[in-house]
């Protein structure tokens, strides 16, 4: 089994709430936040994509 090599993204803050990512020999990518590590969320690169241009979109709108 392959070793997760977490990294804090760069939209997190120095605060306590922090979202991490890594990516996997397979191709998919892995979310968690600081606040619930045991938690992982597991997507794809398209659609990890298409998330955050929706997030950017709906915050420049405002």
């Amino acid at each position: 089994m392959h070793t997760i090599h977490w990294q804090k993204s760069t939209y997190s803050g120095d605060g306590s709430n922090c979202v991490y990512v890594a990516a996997t020999p397979t191709g998919t990518v892995h979310l968690r936040e600081s606040d619930e590590p045991e938690t992982i969320l597991t997507t794809t690169p398209a659609a990890l994509k298409s998330l955050i241009r929706t997030f950017k979109t709906a915050t420049d709108s405002q």
